[in-house]
């Protein structure tokens, strides 16, 4: 059987050390595969002006599984600073590569897993009755809708005629906004569309009912942000009590399901939201699994394009240390939901079990779950340095 080709796409910072190590433990776990190196990041910004080259986009479409580490992503003025002199001035925009890659591709489901590991010192804890304490087992699936609304770009400062005239249409615009000068006004959408929203709902839906949970739980803002979030929640009631009536739908807003996810988040098996709300809840629930070190995630289209990825991002302020402390399993767990996708269950079995059992053993903690600072000198104060983390997976399995 022909080998499966997989772009792997460090990134910068800490992207590019933790997908070497993952590659490692897909090869020692007996995953064979051919990698190509897909050029994304901070580097292809400044030096061409483009952080997803068109090559890179031209693989994808041609191999569809990506492995993708993590970005930089700074602020107008910066990333204007920071172009190649040559490319000043000539009309070059920085936009996040990786949203520029999930809209390009439609890479609209997006799957977050935040589950607990038995012995990972970060789990989250609670009082119980009588001054007890509790480690809930948390066990959740973030369905995070990923191409539409408030990171679909459509944005203006100082808004050309036709966009400020369609606003002052509406009441409540012209009521709270007339007063401001133009060039003062900054316009973010929030779009959401009826496909778009039904893909990610019903994607939830057949999760619960692979696994066998009671119910999803619509996380959004239907009581003020009425017509979007109204929209996923109206959709959700809809397509329950046509497609799968023994599924309950629940909502919450999002705003109180952050002060809840520290009061029951065993309770919370299947979530689902839109762009923002689900980065914000996902962020939410991985604190409760040991942080952005275990949060990985998975995001593919209709089409069959899929790029797994960890959660976390570049992490500059460790990217040049001359060995590496950052933990893998985040990245690590994302080459499995990778596998999971391909039909490469087995392996990704394996691998999720020999993390199981190094985390619960206790014995390769990086500085992360030791509780400590990260610094140079992590490693020599007793934590485990990237490699030694996959080491011990490999050990593992």
């Amino acid at each position: 059987m022909a080998k499966r080709t997989i772009v792997a796409m460090p990134g910068d910072g800490i992207g590019k050390v933790v997908l070497d190590e993952a590659i490692r433990v897909l090869d020692a776990a007996g995953f064979e595969a051919n990698y190509v190196n897909g050029d994304i990041g901070w580097d292809y910004w400044c030096k061409e002006g483009d952080p997803l080259p068109e090559r890179t986009i031209k693989l994808l479409e041609e191999h569809k599984i990506g492995l993708f580490g993590a970005i930089t992503s700074k602020p107008k003025d910066k990333a204007e600073a920071e172009l190649a002199p040559e490319l000043r001035g000539k009309g070059h925009v920085y936009y996040s590569p990786i949203v520029a890659m999930r809209q390009h591709f439609g890479l609209d489901i997006c799957m977050r897993p935040c589950k607990t590991f038995k012995g990972n010192p970060l789990n989250f804890i609670r009082r119980g009755p009588n001054n007890t304490i509790e480690e809930p087992i948390v066990d959740t699936m973030i369905f995070r809708q990923n191409t539409e609304g408030l990171y679909g770009g459509v944005e203006w400062t100082n808004p050309p005629d036709q966009v400020y005239d369609a606003l002052m249409t509406h009441k409540k615009f012209k009521e709270n906004f007339d007063w401001c000068p133009r060039e003062d006004l900054a316009v973010s959408t929030r779009i959401l569309t009826r496909k778009y929203s039904s893909r990610i709902i019903r994607a939830a839906f057949e999760y619960a009912k692979e696994k066998g949970f009671k119910g999803i739980t619509v996380c959004e803002k239907p009581n003020v942000v009425r017509e979007t979030s109204g929209m996923m929640l109206k959709i959700a009631q809809e397509m329950g009590k046509k497609d799968y009536p023994g599924i309950a739908v629940w909502d919450t807003n999002i705003d109180a399901q952050m002060m809840w996810l520290t009061k029951n988040p065993e309770e919370y098996n299947v979530v689902v939201a839109s762009n923002m709300f689900g980065d914000i809840i996902s962020d939410g629930f991985a604190g409760l699994i040991g942080g952005l070190g275990f949060a990985c995630s998975a995001q593919f289209s209709e089409d069959g394009v899929g790029v797994f990825e960890p959660t976390h991002g570049s992490a500059p302020k460790y990217a040049d240390f001359e060995t590496s402390i950052v933990n893998p399993i985040a990245m690590i767990m994302s080459a499995c939901m990778m596998l999971d996708y391909i039909g490469e269950k087995e392996i990704s079995n394996k691998i999720q079990k020999a993390i199981a059992e190094v985390v619960e053993e206790g014995k390769v903690q990086c500085y992360d779950m030791k509780k400590m600072r990260g610094s140079v000198d992590s490693v020599k104060l007793g934590a485990a340095s990237t490699t030694q983390m996959a080491d011990a997976i490999i050990a593992k399995l």
